[in-house]
């Protein structure tokens, strides 16, 4: 074994303990729309911060919100007639 190994070692293990996954999920902010706009607002302020996860969470959210989780739009196979 290397004298560098150790400290390879170390390094990789310190970097597995990067950022989790976001705390918030996208039923969790659908659920609590207060606690959506403040992320949101974070996301605005400072994207690099927070995260892209985080804010795919809160758009998502939002989406959900305004759209709901009826049937997606189809058009009719006819060609409208003008």
């Amino acid at each position: 074994m290397k004298k560098s190994d150790p400290i390879v070692m170390a390094c990789m293990l310190l970097a597995a303990c990067g950022k989790a996954t976001p705390a918030d999920t996208v039923n969790s902010l659908v659920a609590h729309p207060d606690h959506l706009r403040e992320v949101e607002k974070q996301c605005a302020d400072d994207y690099a911060k927070m995260g892209s996860a985080e804010c795919n969470n809160a758009s998502e959210a939002r989406h959900r919100l305004f759209m709901g989780n009826g049937p997606q739009y189809t058009p009719p196979k006819d060609q409208p007639k003008f």
